[in-house]
């Protein structure tokens, strides 16, 4: 049987955007995954903050994270975001994707994200839904 720590292992090898952020796998189980990653110069806006794409592209992997980690293909069906507080350069952001439903063909999950001071950046919500099809073959 293929882990959920399996699962991500091979999302992250392939994975090159989410290696370009430089995100961090923290902890992975099934329907759940904390992630985490320092925001870098490349990533500031014209307003001089960080572009909101980081925070959402960041929720995202760990949206995709929580919910393929059972090994059942699942792609984004409908996503959103709050953007709560700035982020700028240096901060160490951590997102952190729970289940809330796990049905047949959809999942839901939501995705909080914080700065290393513990505050809270941004909500994140997440629909996805299942292909039927593995993630990982065995052997893989």
């Amino acid at each position: 049987m293929i882990t959920p720590q399996q699962v991500v292992d091979h999302m992250m090898q392939h994975d090159l955007f989410s290696q370009w952020l430089g995100i961090k796998v923290l902890q992975v189980k099934e329907g759940y995954s904390r992630i985490q990653m320092e925001v870098r110069a490349e990533m500031i806006n014209g307003f001089g903050i960080v572009h909101g794409g980081v925070a959402f592209s960041l929720a995202d992997s760990a949206f995709a994270f929580a919910c393929n980690n059972r090994n059942v293909l699942s792609v984004a069906l409908d996503t959103s975001i709050n953007f709560l507080k700035p982020v700028h350069v240096g901060d160490i952001l951590t997102a952190e994707a729970q289940e809330l439903h796990n049905g047949q063909s959809t999942g839901l999950y939501h995705i909080e994200i914080k700065n290393q001071k513990d505050k809270r950046v941004a909500m994140f919500k997440g629909t996805c839904f299942r292909t039927n099809k593995p993630l990982v073959k065995s052997g893989q």
